[in-house]
């Protein structure tokens, strides 16, 4: 049986680390928590508005000389030649979103030339009144028309190696992961998918990993208000029978 895994991301704007909610940059924090030897990943997601990702690089640079997960890095990517730089500042994984909507040929360029395995795609779904989801770009922004699923499904098929599903609404509220629409995207593709928006107790963790039957649960505000152990958390997953790597 694969094993499950707990992923951290943490976002910056300029260079800064913030937590966010409903996709708005929030309070300011001074990175002094990464519990790298328990964690299974780690993604860093570039929130700056307006262009401009030059402080972002070096962000990259100092978490790939220091942790010993893989690193995914994302923002602003548009190009091969992004690509390319994150990975040689350090990245093992690229995250790209919007450059994918607005370019899916994209995708298929990224996993030629560096594989499947290094490329995640982001998706941001926002649920309407109606119960509808759909896909939006632009940190949440802009609506596409896209349903999460069909979005999910073509770019596994493009050629993304990993689908990361974030829950707009759920965002920064530490009430639990969207499981319906988790589910929806474990359903469609055969790739792994990584669960992010909402989690704010180690029951959330576990009901998206079994309930949603998501590959990764990703942790992101929680640490800024309480800094708990990664490890703690696996205890209490593995306690559960759910198989996830322990130190």
């Amino acid at each position: 049986m694969l094993r499950k895994r707990v992923v951290t991301v943490l976002t910056f704007n300029d260079g800064v680390l913030f937590r966010t909610k409903l996709f708005q940059p929030d309070y300011r924090y001074t990175l002094n928590f990464v519990d790298a030897w328990s964690v299974d990943e780690i993604v860093v997601l570039d929130i700056t508005r307006g262009g401009g990702h030059a402080a972002f690089e070096p962000v990259i640079r100092d978490f790939a000389s220091r942790c010993f997960v893989p690193l995914a890095a994302g923002g602003g990517i548009r190009t091969l030649d992004d690509v390319h730089r994150f990975l040689r500042l350090g990245a093992d994984k690229v995250v790209i979103n919007t450059g994918a909507l607005e370019r899916p040929e994209l995708i298929g360029e990224v996993a030629r030339a560096y594989g499947a395995q290094s490329l995640v795609l982001s998706i941001d779904a926002k649920r309407h009144d109606d119960g509808r989801y759909e896909v939006m770009s632009n940190c949440g922004s802009q609506p596409t028309g896209k349903t999460p699923e069909d979005w999910a499904r073509e770019g596994e098929r493009l050629g993304a190696g990993e689908i990361l599903i974030t829950s707009i609404d759920r965002d920064g509220s530490l009430q639990g992961y969207d499981l319906d629409l988790t589910k929806r995207i474990a359903a469609a593709v055969s790739v792994p998918t990584l669960a992010l928006g909402g989690c704010g107790n180690w029951e959330h963790m576990s009901q998206v990993l079994t309930t949603a039957q998501a590959s990764a649960a990703c942790t992101q505000n929680i640490y800024h208000f309480t800094e708990p152990s990664i490890r703690a958390a696996k205890k209490v997953l593995d306690g559960k029978r759910i198989p996830v790597r322990l130190s």
